[in-house]
């Protein structure tokens, strides 16, 4: 294949790519976003070492139960001000109607939701929140602390978990001390599912979607391997991303059913949230 005709195609993607990233999301309300960021290799010019860069992905589920791939973005970091800037750009493209916003802990990541999303609620993965409280624990105790844990997820209804929560930290608390506070500082944002419908919490309450969206990322990256540049790298999975956001408006099953999406209407006026408040 020649050069002229490699440079068509990539052109050809480009422009593909590029509109599906600026696309307006003022078509529906997004009542739940997911946040995650994976690491690819990428060869920087001017020094010509190999640098891993943040890949941020947003997904999104619409007032009708559906799915969605809501931006894309590589930086050097995830700092504040890099997610601020992804942050923004979702909304200035339309993206409205957030209820809750779920991702891990990274604190970049939640100073720019207290400034980009006030109002909103912020679900703390619990998937990697266990993981924080098992490195508190001796490797012959983790299994047990493990399955203590998990009990307060299979409480019939959000009173449950919250007394759960208080029974199974003073539990632990007295053979390791540090549980204490750690669950203490995130119950809060750990227990948001709570204040949403039942039959969404196995659905909100982790991360799990969305890391799925990165482990095929990276399996598609592993066949370039180190990326020559930035715009390479978006190509290729904003690539990835549009064919994955096609298939899933094409799908026959949605994400969450749209009767139960009406419960989240009726139910989120009511209930206790975990608000992100307003930053400085």
């Amino acid at each position: 294949m020649s050069k002229s005709e490699v440079s068509r195609i990539c052109a050809g993607l480009d422009e593909s790519v590029g509109a599906f990233r600026s696309r307006t999301l003022d078509h529906a309300r997004f009542p739940y976003v997911f946040l995650d960021a994976t690491y690819l290799p990428v060869r920087e010019a001017a020094r010509g070492q190999v640098v891993s860069k943040a890949v941020v992905v947003a997904t999104g589920v619409t007032e009708h139960g559906g799915r969605e791939i809501l931006g894309l973005d590589v930086g050097d970091s995830e700092d504040e001000t890099f997610w601020r800037k992804f942050l923004t750009d979702l909304k200035d493209r339309g993206l409205g109607g957030v209820m809750l916003v779920i991702s891990d802990q990274h604190a970049g990541l939640v100073k720019a939701l207290n400034r980009c999303f006030v109002g909103a609620s912020h679900q703390r993965c619990r998937v990697h929140f266990a993981r924080n409280l098992l490195a508190l624990v001796p490797k012959s105790h983790k299994d047990m602390v493990a399955a203590v844990f998990r009990t307060i997820f299979a409480q019939p209804s959000a009173k449950a978990v919250h007394a759960t929560w208080d029974e199974v930290r003073d539990q632990l608390a007295k053979a390791f001390p540090k549980i204490g506070p750690l669950m203490d500082d995130a119950k809060t944002e750990v227990l948001a599912f709570t204040a949403f419908p039942r039959s969404h919490w196995v659905k909100i309450w982790s991360n799990n979607p969305i890391e799925r969206v990165n482990k095929e990322i990276k399996r598609r990256a592993r066949v370039v391997g180190i990326f020559p540049n930035d715009p390479a790298l978006i190509r290729l999975i904003g690539a990835v991303l549009a064919d994955t956001h096609d298939e899933w408006q094409v799908s026959d099953r949605r994400y969450l059913s749209e009767a139960s999406m009406a419960l989240l209407y009726k139910t989120s006026d009511t209930e206790p949230a975990a608000a992100i408040t307003s930053g400085q």
